[in-house]
């Protein structure tokens, strides 16, 4: 999508609000221009001192790296049709974009097995998802079935907030969240996509690593959305939506 294409700004349909309250997540195509993540790559490569044309420069099966405030970065955050997506998730005034930099995961092929399994929980986390509004996967380059694409368990937020739970607002470190069961008998999602896509996904949701089978290097970026100093208190109702079904939930165990 052209700048010229994203001042036609959509905001989310019915069926997208209701796929994110069910499924803990949506997919936004074209949510960032192409020429931003072909600029945001040719800044990492650069970064990594690998040659994209030089397989043979490409001795790591990943590299991380972080702390980008570049301007394709900050772009891709910030446009029209990704504001119009937080609104209606996170709720008018309620979030803020992150002030730290970016960290990008590259991934490439071919790599040895790997399997981490995430939440958006590095410092542990508690029910009302204190810190973090919603979890996103930019997709940098173009990313199909096989160029190790996170793996999502669709759902997998509710169990989360069905765990969380008891722990009230204390909540509970990392180690104690069980990410390797949670939601791991529900179906599974591959994040794929085009350079542009984002998935724009509840704080709580269960995303796991995977081996790169492919032959195209994949760059992805997982920035949160932050409350709102001033909103932080009055959570958007669709982003707790998972969180209220608990009592409900566990109503029924």
């Amino acid at each position: 999508m052209t700048d010229r294409e994203h001042k036609l700004v959509r905001a989310l349909d019915d069926a997208q609000i209701g796929q994110f309250i069910r499924d803990g997540f949506i997919r936004i195509e074209g949510a960032f221009p192409r020429e931003l993540a072909d600029e945001a790559r040719a800044i990492l490569w650069r970064d990594t001192g690998c040659d994209p044309h030089a397989p043979a420069t490409w001795t790591k099966p990943v590299i991380r790296v972080s702390g980008y405030k570049d301007p394709p970065f900050l772009k891709a955050e910030r446009t029209p049709v990704l504001r119009a997506a937080f609104e209606p998730i996170a709720g008018k005034g309620r979030w803020r974009l992150g002030s730290l930099g970016w960290h990008i995961d590259i991934s490439f092929p071919p790599m040895a097995a790997i399997r981490t399994i995430r939440a958006d929980s590095r410092r542990g986390a508690n029910v009302r998802s204190r810190g973090r509004v919603l979890l996103m996967l930019f997709l940098f380059s173009d990313v199909g079935p096989r160029d190790a694409p996170t793996r999502i368990r669709v759902g997998s937020h509710i169990d989360m907030a069905r765990h969380l739970a008891p722990a009230g607002e204390a909540g509970m470190s990392h180690k104690n969240m069980m990410l390797d069961r949670m939601g791991a008998d529900r179906p599974e999602a591959l994040a794929t996509g085009e350079a542009g896509t984002v998935y724009q996904s509840h704080p709580f949701l269960v995303h796991v690593a995977q081996q790169h089978q492919g032959t195209a290097t994949r760059f992805m970026a997982q920035p949160p959305l932050h409350p709102h100093p001033e909103g932080a208190a009055r959570r958007s109702s669709i982003v707790s939506n998972a969180n209220k079904q608990v009592s409900s939930i566990r109503s029924n165990c």
